[in-house]
């Protein structure tokens, strides 16, 4: 793979040695994947501190370029995301994914909610880490809040990678909660959060095709809900979650046709 399929994936390679050893000392003796070990720097550090490394590489490139191998090291050529790859005996994620692929990340790790560390574009960690209330409180705050404790480790500068990015990374630290929240919880939070700075009330009319509402339905489960007068951006995510059930259980009563 050339470099030209390298920018088209976001590669931007971490040099700072002190950044890695940061993220490594999290993993002390665990299981570790790692996607993306690109040309080593954090895979070296953390082949010294965790248990064992199991390292996905899709660029053949790079894989072929790699090293001297640690003999707790398992380094596959492969997409992480092509669903092949057993994980089940691993306990921890630790990546400088390319930002090209945060959000991919993040809904495997939704999915599987296993401890991660992750090296990430600061603003998509600020939008990670928002608290309801704020400009950076969006879909994606509320469904990482549902799912895990999220915390900064420390900020990046941009000239820590090579090629340099535009903005700077922050390394975060998540942790998973016990919390079941159902694909359609996750897709009713998505459509309330697309008109979030409108009132809860309006919201819930606006997305009704998406909740399988008429117009009438909608504003009948709306009167259903406590603080329909209240911006969608200012309700917390536990909150949310909890409107997102009510509303999903309207639509499964059958109180409309969707789209009318």
């Amino acid at each position: 793979m050339g470099r030209q399929r390298r920018k088209l994936l976001g590669q931007n390679f971490l040099t700072c040695r002190d950044v890695a050893m940061i993220e490594a000392e999290i993993a002390r003796g665990r299981d570790v994947i790692e996607i993306g070990p690109g040309r080593g720097i954090l895979t070296h550090e953390l082949c010294r501190c965790a248990r064992r490394v199991l390292a996905v590489e899709i660029d053949r490139g790079l894989y072929d370029g790699y090293g001297e191998r640690e003999g707790n090291l398992q380094l596959l050529n492969a997409d992480f995301f092509a669903g092949d790859i057993e994980t089940s005996s691993y306990d921890m994620l630790v990546s400088n994914i390319p930002y090209s692929m945060s959000s991919r990340t993040l809904a495997w790790l939704f999915a599987h909610r296993i401890e991660a560390v992750l090296c990430v574009q600061k603003e998509f960690a600020e939008h990670m880490m928002a608290r309801n209330g704020g400009d950076r409180y969006s879909r994606l705050s509320v469904l990482t809040s549902l799912s895990f404790e999220v915390r900064k480790v420390v900020r990046v500068p941009a000239g820590c990678f090579r090629p340099r990015p535009k903005v700077d990374s922050m390394v975060v630290h998540m942790l998973p909660k016990r919390s079941d929240i159902s694909t359609d919880d996750s897709r009713t939070i998505t459509l309330l959060m697309e008109h979030k700075k409108k009132t809860l009330k309006s919201a819930v009319v606006d997305a009704r095709e998406g909740l399988g509402l008429t117009k009438e339905g909608a504003r009948e489960a709306a009167r259903g809900l406590d603080g329909v007068d209240e911006r969608v951006f200012k309700i917390a995510p536990e909150r949310l979650l909890s409107i997102a059930r009510a509303l999903n259980g309207q639509r499964v009563t059958g109180s409309c046709k969707p789209g009318q």
